[in-house]
Formats: structure tokens, C-alpha cells, sequence
């Protein structure tokens, strides 16, 4: 499985390998491009010179800030989006252990299997930065792309899960898809303003 959402083959490979860096990508996936947003995770690690949870969230907030205004910039909105990135990271090392693959894969119960759709859900909104809508892509692009199998994950990602759509990245593959989904959201914002 290799994830194809930035067009660079060095950022998709850090989010297909890194659980949260995927993490990451998808808090920063506002009001930026999809690509911009899921490259950040490539461009932090390599700034601050590591994408562990822990030490992310211990580094000295002003000097992440000035990381993210570096050119290229991180995101668009530099001060907040560092601040949200470094509050993500601390929900995960003092919740899951530094593990974000463990919101996923780590059982509800002692002997559970995996997780299921819902659990997974109310795990993603319970992250600093991922809202109702977020979390359902991100359920969504864990099922579609991450091998997420847990019961109930599509109903649970609501329209984002359904197969063979293209709403979110949660349904980017290829070149051809980021274009199929940037029409739809284009669709959906000028249904909005209309």
C-alpha cells in the first residue's frame, strides 16, 4: 500500500510509513490545497528534524512557529496551525503512548479484536484540531487507502465512505482522482454560495 495524495513521492511516502505524519497531514488540511496540507508532514520532519510525537509537542512553541513560516511555509496560517500540530502530538504521547496508529488498531476491550468504525470515530474526535467532518474523512481515508477493516468503518465515515466517490482525499489515488475530487468540492462550495 502506498499512498498517493501530495504528488511527491518523498512526502506520500512519509504518510503511507509514518501513521503520524497521515495525522498530521489531515489537521493541517484547512483552508490550503490537499497536497500543501499532507507535504507539511515532510517539511516539519525535516525542519525539526524528527516527527516523533513527544518531542514535537515538547519543542519550544515560538521556534515550531518560525519552522512553519520557513520558505516554503508549512500552511498558510503559520502560528495557529503550529500551535494545533503541536497540541495534536501531545494528545497522542500522553493518550497513545506516541503511537497514532493506536487511535486505529489498539482494542476497545481487553480481548476485542480491533476496533470498530464507531470507536475509531469517537477516538479521531476526541484529537485536538478534528471536528465531526475531519474525523470521517480521515475514517474514510484509513478504510479506503490504510487498511483499516474495523466493522462499520464506512457506515460510520457517512458519505466519505461510500464507494466510489470522490469527495475527499480520502478517495485520492492517482492524479485523475485529485482532479474528480477538486471538482466536487468546487461543486459543493459553489451549491453553497448558490
Amino acid at each position: 500500500m502506498t499512498l498517493h495524495i501530495t504528488g511527491d513521492d518523498a512526502a506520500d511516502r512519509l504518510l503511507t510509513d509514518d501513521p503520524l505524519a497521515l495525522l498530521i497531514g489531515m489537521l493541517l488540511d484547512q483552508q490550503v490545497a490537499m497536497e500543501t496540507a499532507f507535504a507539511g508532514p515532510l517539511k516539519i520532519s525535516e525542519r525539526a528534524g524528527t516527527l516523533d510525537a513527544a518531542a514535537i509537542a515538547s519543542f519550544d512553541p515560538e521556534a515550531f512557529t518560525e519552522l512553519f513560516k520557513a520558505t516554503p511555509a508549512v500552511h498558510r496560517f503559520p502560528g495557529s496551525m503550529a500551535a494545533r500540530v503541536q497540541a495534536l502530538c501531545a494528545a497522542v504521547e500522553q493518550d497513545w503512548g506516541g503511537d497514532a496508529s493506536a487511535i486505529w488498531t489498539r482494542p476497545a476491550a481487553e480481548h476485542a479484536e480491533a476496533p470498530d468504525g464507531p470507536t475509531v470515530l469517537k477516538r479521531l474526535k476526541a484529537l485536538p484540531g478534528f471536528g465531526e467532518q475531519k474525523a470521517k474523512i480521515f475514517l474514510a481515508l484509513l478504510g479506503k487507502q490504510y487498511g483499516f477493516t474495523g466493522a462499520g468503518w464506512r457506515e460510520t465515515a457517512g458519505s466519505y465512505g461510500d464507494e466510489g466517490s470522490f469527495r475527499s482525499v480520502a478517495d485520492i489515488v492517482s492524479p485523475e482522482s485529485l482532479t474528480k475530487v477538486r471538482e466536487h468540492k468546487r461543486a459543493m462550495k459553489a451549491a453553497a454560495k448558490g
